[in-house]
């Protein structure tokens, strides 16, 4: 494994090509809009820049992880010579599926296929492709570079070498892996989900402020950020449409908080938009 392609310059995209670029990865990222491309670059560049700053990475690792790092629009461009392609877009199948096709068609005949996803199912991604036994998921977390945890899940027919394979570029990236029998949600998105919507409904019914619902998580519960803090960042549209894939595939007690809802249709995103369940 000498080089992996990230499709997607958005928020995941961008934290797994710095993180992978910085362990000695070459990476190229992918994306269709060259302007998320520039903001996938700007961000990554500042990233190091400050990490270096402050005393995180050596200098060398900040010029090393620049001159792994390729940019391109071009689908082909970055998928032809690579050993490893991390799908990172939106949670929509059709989409996924058709990247897929694309990714069969144009990827080296070796290359493993994953995708980022945090909630759908890698088997009826890779049934889109003649290589369904080297496709497979890997759900990061945000912020990846500081985000310890790799959910692996294999597919129907996601082979063992290839789950193995993958276990090893986890560890390379100096992530903890565990590896999920396919179900969807899997282990985290699952139960972030379900906590998040109960905080939502919480905040709806007037229980307590997003201030303290949060802190009583943090405080009484330690955890590290409370549900509707990490919703905000997450954004809201793509915990709506994680939620929405839920609640079709597993029932009621996904059903999407009515305040998520109107959240979303009142363009309140979270961080990305500068307001969510709080003021950015």
């Amino acid at each position: 494994m000498n080089h992996i392609a990230v499709i997607g310059g958005g928020t995941m995209g961008r934290g797994i090509a710095y993180t992978a670029a910085l362990v000695g990865f070459k990476v190229t990222l992918q994306d269709i809009s060259e302007q998320a491309l520039e903001k996938a670059r700007e961000y990554i560049e500042n990233l190091l820049n400050r990490s270096a700053a402050k005393g995180y990475i050596q200098a060398e690792q900040e010029a090393e992880a620049k001159k792994n790092l390729f940019y391109t629009t071009q689908l082909q461009e970055a998928v032809s010579k690579t050993d490893l392609v991390i799908e990172a877009a939106l949670e929509i199948m059709e989409l996924k599926i058709s990247i897929f096709k694309q990714l069969d068609e144009l990827a080296p005949a070796h290359a493993i296929l994953a995708t980022n996803t945090s909630t759908m199912s890698p088997t009826e991604i890779a049934a889109a492709t003649g290589r369904p036994e080297q496709c497979i998921a890997m759900h990061f977390f945000n912020p990846v570079h500081r985000m310890k945890l790799i959910e692996i899940i294999r597919g129907l027919d996601t082979s063992d070498a290839t789950v193995e394979v993958v276990k090893q570029v986890a560890e390379k990236l100096g992530k903890v892996s565990v590896e999920v029998n396919e179900f969807p949600g899997f282990v985290t998105s699952r139960m972030n989900c379900l906590i998040g919507n109960e905080a939502m409904n919480m905040l709806m019914e007037g229980v307590a402020s997003a201030e303290d619902i949060d802190k009583a998580l943090k405080y009484g519960l330690n955890h590290p950020m409370g549900p509707l803090e990490l919703a905000d960042l997450v954004g809201l549209d793509s915990r709506l449409r994680n939620m929405e894939y839920l609640y079709q595939q597993l029932g009621e007690k996904y059903r999407p908080s009515p305040l998520l809802v109107k959240y979303v249709k009142a363009g309140r995103l979270g961080k990305k938009s500068g307001r969510g369940f709080y003021q950015y």
